[in-house]
């Protein structure tokens, strides 16, 4: 496989395994949370590359996930306190996690290729530049073996837990009478959530990780509100941003992962500024009929 060809689907995969959880994340309104995840993990990710000695190691995006499950224990214990509302548990408890971390970053990691720019935008052409090697065959970039792990991982959760997912999600207080275990799914759910935006922290960053898994489901969102449809769009939306994000950087010289979130926030606004003037037209011909 080329270099090149490995970058497309580190791409692809990437965004797909982002995609699948992102559905629920935005129906659930926890977009933000993946914000505060996504930077709480920082600190587990530096800590597990002194135990560990490589990104792409399970024990590492397992610990990791942890560090962003704080984030969600966290929160719902603030919460609960009854003493801090709305998001301020948030802003409270992944802004002091991250700078832990950049703390780290910056003090552990100041000559090797872990800097703050790959913390904040990732990159995607370093992580395809291991290949898996069997022989004198190229089977890949290396990394793309640990995202397409996770992208399985990712739907067989979401196939196994489908119905509970869907009922935990659009009538929480009907799933808890009914005997769901609401509290437990949503740990589950939320340590996915974790081990997926640690997998694909090498290669998006705390930043972008956040434009892949929200803004593909919230332009499918603009399009349909039924469950399965607005699955399968996010994950057409996320293959074509993928590929036009790549397309992009390759052309203007510029950052991989960057390029793609800028597809995906491009794409939303098309859509949205396309559903609207739909919605105005047939609001029109409501009126004149």
């Amino acid at each position: 496989m080329s270099f090149i060809a490995g970058v497309v689907a580190l791409a692809l995969v990437t965004a797909l395994a982002c995609a699948v959880p992102g559905v629920f994340l935005l129906l659930r309104k926890d977009a933000m949370m993946t914000e505060a995840v996504s930077h709480a993990v920082l600190p587990g990710i530096v800590i597990g590359l002194l135990v560990v000695g490589a990104l792409d190691s399970p024990i590492l995006i397992l610990a990791a996930a942890l560090t962003g499950l704080l984030v969600v224990l966290g929160t719902e214990y603030l919460r609960s306190t009854g003493l801090v509302e709305g998001d301020a548990p948030l802003g409270l408890l992944f802004p002091a996690l991250f700078s832990i971390g950049i703390i780290l970053v910056s003090r552990r990691f100041a000559n090797v290729h872990l800097d703050e720019h790959v913390v904040l935008v990732g990159d995607l052409n370093l992580a395809a530049f291991i290949h898996l090697e069997v022989g004198d065959v190229s089977l890949g970039p290396r990394y793309l073996y640990v995202m397409l792990a996770v992208l399985l991982l990712n739907v067989a959760f979401v196939t196994r837990f489908f119905k509970e997912l869907q009922v935990t999600t659009f009538d929480p207080d009907f799933a808890q009478l009914s005997g769901f275990s609401v509290r437990r799914l949503h740990y589950a759910f939320m340590f996915l959530v974790s081990i997926t935006i640690t997998a694909a922290f090498y290669a998006a960053g705390s930043i972008l990780t956040v434009a892949l898994m929200i803004v593909p489901a919230a332009t499918a969102h603009l399009v349909t509100k039924r469950l399965a449809q607005m699955m399968v769009l996010t994950a057409a939306i996320a293959v074509v941003g993928a590929l036009a994000g790549f397309g992009a950087a390759y052309a203007l010289d510029a950052a991989t992962s960057g390029a793609m979130a800028f597809v995906f926030g491009l794409g939303f606004v098309l859509v949205l500024a396309g559903s609207r003037a739909w919605s105005m037209l047939r609001a029109r011909r409501a009126l004149l009929a």
